[in-house]
């Protein structure tokens, strides 16, 4: 349980939903967690309480990733508040908010990732890991459409995928490893809220098709297994949507 002991992580989007629990579980195998939060301070504060009060060591801290100071806040954080730097779970991500600017799913989605790796990577020594969380919808947007309500965040967030990996070069100089945790429609994520607010039933049709969708809980469960896991850096872990890998396995047999 104690995997993690003497680490420190920083969670992006961690004040609620995967993030939040992400970083609960991460704390309760010893990693000193900074929960990050944009706006609501109170859900970060409440995910830093219950760390502390299972033993654990965790600091709320506000940061817009899209800007560099932003970036900055949660690096510094780290150091100032735990002396180290040695896992990066990138799991904010965004674009269909309302009153969101055009371009706001591509900052966050790319740019928001790769200025938060750059600015850690000097800092996570040899051993660290990166991991960066996504979507099937976003993963396979090129061999598998998805709804038209969510293709730009979608491809937002593959082209900070491939953004990311174009990095595992420089990231291999430093002993780092990169690992990509893939997912089906979550229950319960504000993504899937906001997809069946545009396009009502899409989650209920996406549930029948798939079988059986992934909560909040089992997903996160299986994203802090992949931040300690035995695996080569590149590597992608499918969860759920069996569908999904069938269809590109079939494709390239054709």
């Amino acid at each position: 349980m104690d995997q993690f002991e003497g680490k420190t992580a920083i969670v992006t989007g961690s004040s609620r939903g995967i993030g939040a629990e992400v970083a609960k579980l991460l704390a309760a195998q010893g990693a000193a967690v900074v929960v990050n939060y944009r706006q609501k301070a109170p859900r970060a504060d409440k995910v830093v309480a219950g760390i502390k009060a299972a033993g654990g060591r965790a600091v709320a801290v506000g940061a817009d990733l899209t800007t560099q100071e932003g970036v900055q806040a949660l690096v510094s954080a780290a150091m100032e508040n735990f002396g180290s730097l040695d896992l990066l779970v990138l799991n904010a991500s965004g674009g269909m908010e309302s009153g969101a600017q055009e371009d706001y799913a591509l900052k966050l989605n790319r740019d928001a990732q790769i200025n938060m790796l750059n600015a850690a990577v000097m800092l996570m020594p040899e051993g660290s890991r990166v991991v960066f969380v996504t979507s099937h919808q976003a993963h396979f947007i090129d061999t598998v459409p998805t709804m038209a309500e969510y293709e730009p965040v979608a491809r937002s967030k593959r082209a900070g995928e491939d953004a990311l990996r174009e990095l595992i070069p420089l990231l291999s100089n430093h002993g780092i490893s990169l690992v990509v945790v893939s997912g089906d429609m979550i229950e319960g994520t504000v993504t899937a809220t906001l997809l069946d607010r545009a396009n009502p039933g899409a989650i209920e049709a996406r549930r029948t098709e798939a079988g059986r969708l992934y909560s909040v809980e089992e997903f996160a469960a299986e994203v802090a297994a992949m931040a300690g896991a035995d695996v080569e850096t590149g590597h992608t872990e499918y969860i759920g949507g069996a569908d999904y890998i069938q269809a590109v396995q079939e494709q390239h047999q054709q």
